[in-house]
């Protein structure tokens, strides 16, 4: 249910106290009908038979009215129920309960209004959270590749052991490598489908798995931080792949849709283990990507094998 929708209200819904009311009100008359018009006669004092009808008759008024009342209160059981199941991180879902109460209609409306103003509240907060995380990645990443990177060129070429200027090489490989995945050069430079690409290469690279990118062009539409979600659950999926999946062939798919982009990571490995959806850290901070741009993330094993993770991201107007 979109965030925006809300239910019909009815003037001629009977309010949950009124219902309450008019069942209690039945049997009791029910009751009072029975005594006026039929031909019991209770007398004092009371007789075995006489005790055994009125006990009888109470028992049967106490189950009628917990099954009229079970009844009315359907609805604010199905509304809790519900509740219960409203996951933070899945944007957009609402509480729905057909044929409620004006009172708990009321309540799934300020439910789903709290609804509303915490996925403004954490997408914001995240928001700047995430603007903060990436300049800090951005200053870590120009020190090590400027700063580190060139002390250790300076002491290589210094070197005349061939195996310490090995030693040094690999090293100076390194901390490019840990400066290239704090922040992307590529992404900033040359745009989001050479920065895909350039990540399904570098995945390759490691000879256990080859890595099979598939985007389309999808022009100017993106915003940077848009790009930037993207880029990163690409990059944690592949991550979550190499470590996790031993799957040999992957596949990242940029997919231009009519009103947004899709990013599919899939794989061709034993799939998720059971519980893996609420336990790694890795899906949650995906999740938490999506929040941030409005999008929504799948992750699932289809009956193929494998895993495929989806992020969804609606745009204003579609792509340009």
């Amino acid at each position: 249910m979109p965030s925006g929708m809300r239910y019909p209200h009815t003037r001629t819904r009977l309010s949950f106290i009124t219902r309450v009311f008019l069942v209690n009100s039945l049997v009791l008359a029910v009751i009072t009908l029975l005594l006026l018009f039929s031909p019991i006669e209770i007398n004092y004092p009371v007789t075995e038979s006489q005790a055994a009808i009125l006990v009888t008759g109470f028992v049967i008024s106490l189950a009628v009215n917990l099954l009229l009342l079970r009844r009315v209160a359907s609805p604010l059981r199905r509304l809790t129920a519900v509740m219960r199941t409203v996951e933070p991180l899945e944007q957009g879902r609402r509480v729905v309960v057909p044929g409620a109460d004006a009172e708990v209609e009321r309540l799934a409306t300020a439910f789903n209004d709290m609804l509303d103003r915490l996925e403004r509240e954490r997408r914001e907060s995240g928001r700047r959270a995430a603007a903060a995380q990436e300049d800090e990645r951005r200053r870590v990443s120009r020190e090590l590749h400027d700063e580190v990177g060139q002390v250790l060129t300076g002491v290589m070429l210094s070197l005349d052991d061939p195996e310490a200027r090995e030693a040094v090489r690999r090293s100076l490989e390194d901390v490019r490598r840990i400066a290239r995945e704090l922040r992307p050069e590529a992404l900033d430079d040359l745009g989001l489908q050479s920065a895909l690409r350039s990540l399904c290469i570098a995945a390759s690279a490691t000879g256990a798995l080859h890595v099979e990118p598939e985007l389309d062009a999808l022009g100017a539409g993106l915003s940077p931080e848009v790009e930037l979600a993207i880029y990163r659950v690409a990059q944690e999926g592949l991550t979550n792949v190499l470590r996790h999946s031993g799957a040999s062939d992957a596949v990242v798919a940029l997919r231009h849709l009519d009103a947004g982009v899709r990013l599919v990571v899939s794989d061709n490995g034993r799939g998720l283990p059971v519980g893996a959806l609420r336990e790694g850290r890795g899906i949650a901070g995906m999740r938490e990507r999506a929040l941030h741009v409005g999008g929504r993330l799948t992750v699932a094993s289809p009956p193929a094998g494998g895993t495929e993770v989806r992020l969804d991201v609606p745009l204003p107007g579609g792509l340009a």
